[in-house]
């Protein structure tokens, strides 16, 4: 039994510094790197594609909503068009410098509000894919366990990652608990850790109402910009590996 563990990168822009990218990609086989709209620049995109090539780890796009001063993290009336145009641009953007610093894309995360709404729209999760799949079909397309996401990317023929989190808790229709819930975040590195054994081994999530729920774990997210990111995923990869599930990129299960 093997799992990938993700995490996003690159969220630092100008003269702001956000999350703790070299303590933390040591312990990751991939990364999400902002492209522009909700966090990252040109200087910092060029800055973490060397840092992952450097850590041997995957290089994935982040696309997100147009929106640094929310963090891409409000969500936006948008047609799927403009998800399609915005997707393509940013991917693009991060493409140019993986090829140019001699690196290979691997694959497309959502950011945000943006994945938070493709989740359950499926218009806007088929835009995702579609610009993914227009692209480069080889790219894989990460998405949330059981979501439009992973259906859109399975219509169009793209590689599929079933991803789960390790520092969110999830409500009884499959969903993440909104952050400005007050149960949204998972502070604590041992319950982080136990709920991911129960997703990868188990293939189970508890929700916050207590449900057990069906859920397919191909890939960990590790939020690096949180207060308790660094011991959150020590906790989880020394659990891991305790549970002999070995830690490795998604394209090395497949």
């Amino acid at each position: 039994m093997s799992i990938d563990i993700n995490c996003d990168l690159g969220e630092s822009y100008g003269a702001y510094r956000i999350g703790n990218d070299e303590t933390i990609i040591p312990y990751v086989t991939s990364v999400n790197i902002a492209c522009g709209f909700h966090a990252g620049d040109p200087t910092t995109m060029r800055k973490t594609v060397n840092l992952a090539l450097e850590n041997k780890v995957a290089i994935g796009a982040h696309p997100g909503f147009n929106d640094v001063l929310g963090f891409g993290r409000r969500e936006i009336n948008i047609s799927p068009n403009e998800v399609y145009d915005i997707v393509i641009y940013q991917i693009g953007a991060l493409e140019a410098f993986v090829k140019a610093e001699g690196g290979t894309l691997q694959h497309v995360k959502p950011h945000g509000a943006l994945y938070n709404m493709a989740v359950k729209d499926g218009r806007l999760a088929d835009a995702i894919a579609k610009a993914i799949y227009k692209i480069n079909p080889a790219y894989i397309l990460f998405g949330l366990a059981n979501s439009e996401l992973i259906r859109a990317g399975k219509r169009y023929g793209l590689k599929t990652a079933n991803e789960v989190f390790a520092d969110r808790t999830y409500q009884s229709d499959g969903s993440l608990t909104p952050r400005t819930h007050k149960q949204a975040l998972i502070d604590c590195p041992k319950q982080a850790a136990k709920q991911i054994i129960d997703m990868v081994k188990n293939k189970k999530v508890t929700s916050v109402q207590g449900e057990e729920i069906p859920i397919q774990a191909d890939t960990i997210c590790i939020h690096g910009d949180s207060t308790h990111g660094i011991s959150i995923v020590k906790e989880v990869t020394s659990t891991l590996l305790q549970s002999t599930i070995t830690i490795r990129n998604f394209m090395e299960k497949i």
